[in-house]
């Protein structure tokens, strides 16, 4: 009886609370083992000298010292913006592009879109054999047809002025109907009727695409920009495949790098100093991004209550 009355003394939405929380609590387990817990190990680690069988000692933040005077390491940060630059602003406005004209009531819209998301769902290592056989400098297709109009033939993947700009081609053919997806289905969120009523009054496309479109999926912008960015600063596998970090380093990235310290020199310290700095970068960058689309509003308030302070 005591137990019975105790149970229904509980609020009903204390025990919903419980129920949510023992369901989600295997997520947040896993989340804290393979994603929060090596964050912390990764810091840890590059404290130290040591390798795959041994840690030889503490080495303090020697590794970071190391690290500043490699010049591979700062070859590294420059080819990642490289890849940064020509893959994110095409991925996220040419995305955007492509939803845009797939959200319209054009013929064949539907195979349209799956032929321009089914890249995704290909592995990389698949995209990259496909766009080394496309890129290639003598027999390659992209080189057939521009021989057609008399430009070539350029070897893409073993000259250092266009091995990355070959990478990039393949990862954007890759990954920009990911955003198209992302960016479609907030544009079938906004309100028709508040586009119907932008027309009554008079607005353009272009008017409506300024004033109402691109204002409604800001923060689908945000989502794009912040995942381009995390991705290409951990990009791996096209290259990989692709150039193997060739030609003299010219498309080494961050996580190649890290692979080769870590799993070909053994250096797993290095490796992991390696990979902490790739996190700081990459912490900056969303920081920044965060702060570009912070509403202007909150923005003024944020700085108002500091001065205030």
């Amino acid at each position: 009886m005591g137990s019975k009355a105790s149970k229904q003394d509980i609020p009903k939405w204390r025990r919903s609370t419980g129920t949510l929380l023992l369901f989600i609590l295997p997520f947040f387990i896993l989340l804290f083992v393979f994603k929060i817990l090596p964050i912390f190990l990764n810091f840890y680690y590059s404290l130290f000298e040591m390798d795959l069988v041994k840690t030889t000692g503490f080495v303090g933040f020697e590794n970071y010292k190391t690290l500043f005077n490699d010049p591979h390491f700062y070859r590294v940060i420059r080819n990642t913006f490289q890849y940064l630059l020509y893959v994110g602003p095409v991925n996220v406005v040419f995305g955007f592009l492509l939803a845009l004209l797939l959200n319209t009531k054009l013929k064949g819209r539907i195979i349209a879109r799956t032929a321009v998301f089914m890249p995704y769902v290909l592995m990389i290592t698949v995209i990259g054999i496909v766009w080394r056989w496309l890129l290639d400098g003598q027999h390659g297709l992209i080189n057939q047809i521009l021989g057609m109009v008399g430009i070539g033939p350029i070897n893409w993947l073993t000259q250092e002025s266009t091995a990355m700009l070959g990478v990039a081609i393949a990862s954007i053919w890759w990954t920009i109907g990911y955003n198209m997806i992302i960016y479609l289905a907030a544009l079938q969120d906004i309100p028709k009727d508040l586009l119907e009523a932008a027309s009554i009054d008079g607005a353009g496309p272009l008017r409506k695409l300024f004033s109402i479109t691109i204002p409604l999926v800001k923060n689908t912008t945000f989502f794009v920009v912040i995942t381009t960015v995390i991705y290409s600063m951990q990009m791996f596998g096209q290259v990989y495949v692709m150039t193997g970090g060739g030609p003299n380093y010219s498309t080494l990235s961050f996580v190649q790098y890290l692979y080769i310290k870590g799993f070909r020199e053994f250096k797993l310290g290095y490796a992991s100093t390696i990979g902490v700095m790739l996190f700081l970068i990459i912490l900056v960058l969303s920081a920044i991004v965060f702060l570009l689309f912070m509403d202007r509003d909150k923005t003024k308030k944020l700085a108002k209550g500091k001065g205030d302070e």
